[in-house]
């Protein structure tokens, strides 16, 4: 049996489309379905329980658990980057996380959980995911600093020879529908083209970025689902790993792509960015993949224009199409 935290969200329920690929069913799903539309991430998913995430960690607490997993895939958290709930980040995706953690190590069960390349800050330390780096790094939203914690909760009590954590860069494709403003770049843009032709951007700041010029490192759901399908078939392999494609694209790029797999000329305006977020404004992300690679995965990832062709093609143009 396989748990998986954040079952119905985008990279938890993208994971059990994987799972279920392999023929695996089996699989406990443990969310907080509110009033989103992420309920719809699990309409072609075979699974064998929902469980409401409070009631799951009351059963961790009271150790009336009633499920014996091999393996805990935890991507339940709070992803906005722009939560301002301190307090709420902190139980949610720091202590919460703990324990969780806490039961499956006691437990000899396997467990990888999401960290995030937000932990990096600005980027001005670079994007190692180094351990000796990892403890320097400097978050500038809670969001970042929530999964900074838990990343040095792994360190400081030396349990990275234990379990396997993943620092995704910047996710996009299927089954982020529900994200609302936390969607990709791709799925917006996809939006503004098809309801007027046009894509704004962000100016640039800095002289040595051109308009719509800044650097991100954007990696395919689908490529993310298989490196995670590999840590959970290899369980001797622990760390903490950043995962993107190691190669860093332009704004300019992405918009590009997704006109093209529209067919369709590009039409970008560049807009001013708010005052407030401009000197929080990353320009540069770029995952450094050579520790996950001494690891023993054999990285590769789609281009970024097959990427988004995929997306674009078989998804955003196939409206309510879900893995």
């Amino acid at each position: 049996m396989i748990i998986v935290t954040g079952g119905a969200g985008f990279i938890g329920s993208a994971f059990i489309w994987k799972l279920n690929a392999e023929g695996i069913s089996d699989i406990v799903i443990v969310d907080e379905l509110g009033q989103a539309d992420k309920w719809k991430n699990l309409v072609n998913r075979r699974y064998v329980e929902y469980i409401h995430k409070d009631v799951f960690l009351r059963m961790l607490r009271s150790e009336q658990m009633p499920f014996k997993p091999d393996a805990i895939i935890h991507m339940g958290a709070c992803s906005s980057t722009t939560e301002r709930n301190a307090d709420y980040l902190m139980d949610n995706n720091y202590h919460y996380t703990c324990r969780l953690a806490e039961w499956a190590i006691a437990r000899d069960i396997r467990f990888i959980y999401a960290s995030s390349a937000a932990t990096y800050g600005d980027g001005s330390q670079g994007f190692s995911d180094e351990n000796i780096v990892t403890e320097t790094l400097r978050p500038i939203n809670m969001y970042g600093y929530s999964k900074q914690l838990f990343d040095l909760w792994v360190l400081r009590n030396k349990v990275d020879t234990k379990i396997a954590g993943i620092k995704f860069f910047n996710v996009f494709g299927p089954n982020e529908y529900h994200k609302g403003d936390m969607r990709s770049v791709v799925h917006k843009a996809f939006e503004q083209i098809r309801d007027t032709g046009m894509v704004r951007l962000f100016r640039s700041y800095k002289p040595e970025y051109i308009d719509g010029g800044q650097m991100r490192d954007f990696v395919y759901v689908k490529d993310c689902v298989e490196v995670m399908w590999w840590l959970l078939q290899y369980p001797t392999i622990h760390g903490i790993f950043n995962l993107g494609t190691g190669k860093a694209r332009t704004w300019n790029d992405l918009i590009h792509a997704v006109f093209s797999a529209m067919n369709m000329k590009p039409r970008i305006e560049y807009f001013d960015m708010p005052p407030e977020i401009r000197d929080q404004y990353q320009y540069f992300t770029e995952a450094r993949m050579d520790k996950l690679q001494r690891a023993g995965y054999p990285v590769s990832f789609q281009p970024l224009e097959a990427a988004v062709q995929d997306y674009v093609v078989n998804y955003l143009q196939m409206p309510e199409t879900h893995l």
